[in-house]
């Protein structure tokens, strides 16, 4: 099974989040015929997978999800969501990018590289989870829990997100921003609006701290990374009547911070900014995730020596964008990239990858392990 069959494969189970539709014990059972040894660490109705083959350093691990999002009206898709079908030279159906592309791509460059060095040096590992689209709580951040208190550090890690923006291959990962979300509750005095001095109305107590609070700029970004950001993602009040004060506003906003900030230092600012205006409020603080950079060294040279060499281009790194499961592996993993194809459809209607990408891009996760765990004596081993 090559990695268009394979990919296939994958996208007819539809696994959306939280449900891997039996993909975990697809991709095991191909895992297990190359000798990797499985373990099922499931948790909180998530499904979650670590293989590992191998006992020795280094070990590379290959990480990513096998759920998506939902399909929405499927009688907006040209193909149904989860027929994967194959036209006009693009393989159609949810997942196909994000990221069952990848992973079809990363067990076929495993079976190659296996078939020609049976006796890599170092280790291999999949780290594979039903919940990266989701919450995130049980699955890659359960596993890494788990593996982290048993001791276990990875040398390199690879998740597959897709990150190509124009070409398969412009761009890889080799960060993110941290994400810091806010569930602020103004409260005030409900009554009727016709008796202003007998109400509080929270939403005029929030305004001019919220003019502040979306105009300040928090940092100017670095190198790295681009400036800290505040985005409002949610903004209610009132009863539905419109001759009543509401009582209380909500809102929720989200940082998506740079490494020169810390969670602490926005949640102090944020704080002393409402207190200064005078906001009657409580305030609750979720972090997804702090910021994380891998720096030049030998992956992201292996990787982007296999890529030119694959796809005829040169990646540049990248910080920018969402969260990842990266997040999670960045605790016990010091080099972390990510590298997969173009993004240009996921999570839309017809979500699509090229098929000229496929092969290229097993390729390339190939020539990672070629350069990083070639055979005993064979170092200087290329693609």
């Amino acid at each position: 099974m090559n990695v268009l069959e394979l990919a296939r494969a994958l996208i007819r189970r539809p696994s959306v989040t939280p449900d891997d539709a039996g993909c975990l014990e697809f991709i095991g059972e191909r895992l297990a015929a190359l000798g990797f040894t499985l373990e099922r660490l499931d948790a909180g109705g998530v499904a979650n997978l670590w293989a590992r083959r191998g006992d020795d350093g280094p070990l590379f691990v290959f990480a990513g999800h096998v759920d998506v999002v939902p399909p929405g009206p499927e009688d907006r898709w040209r193909f149904p969501p989860f027929s994967a079908t194959v036209a006009d030279g693009r393989l159609y159906g949810r997942g196909a990018a994000d990221m069952k592309g990848s992973l079809a791509a990363m067990v076929c460059a495993v079976e190659s590289f296996l078939a020609e060095h049976p006796s890599p040096r170092g280790s291999i590992g999949f780290l594979l989870t039903s919940d990266e689209e989701g919450p995130a709580v049980h699955g890659t951040r359960h596993v890494v829990e788990i593996l982290q208190a048993r001791g276990l550090r990875f040398d390199y890690a690879l998740v597959g997100e897709p990150t190509s923006e124009h070409a398969l291959g412009d761009t890889i990962k080799n960060g993110r921003r941290g994400s810091l979300t806010g569930r602020l509750t103004v409260h005030g005095k409900q009554g009727h609006v016709a008796y202003p001095h007998l109400v509080d109305n929270p939403v005029h107590r929030l305004s001019p701290a919220l003019a502040e609070l979306v105009a300040t700029e928090w940092d100017r970004g670095n190198e790295h990374f681009p400036p800290t950001s505040l985005q409002v993602t949610d903004l209610h009040a009132g009863v539905g009547a419109t001759n009543v004060v509401p009582g209380e506003c909500r809102m929720t906003f989200n940082f998506r911070f740079s490494s020169e900030q810390t969670p602490e230092g926005l949640q102090e600012r944020v704080d002393a900014m409402l207190r200064r205006h005078g906001v009657p409020f409580s305030l609750a603080w979720e972090l997804g995730g702090r910021p994380f950079l891998t720096p030049q060294g030998e992956l992201i040279t292996a990787l982007s020596d296999s890529i030119e060499a694959a796809c005829g281009i040169r990646p540049r790194l990248s910080t920018s964008g969402g969260t990842s499961d990266g997040r999670f592996i960045a605790a016990i993993c010091p080099q972390i990239v990510e590298f997969g194809p173009v993004n240009a459809t996921i999570h839309q209607i017809d979500e699509s990858v090229a098929l000229a990408e496929l092969e290229p891009l097993a390729a390339a996760y190939r020539g990672v392990l070629e350069r990083l765990l070639p055979p005993a004596g064979d170092d200087d081993a290329r693609v």
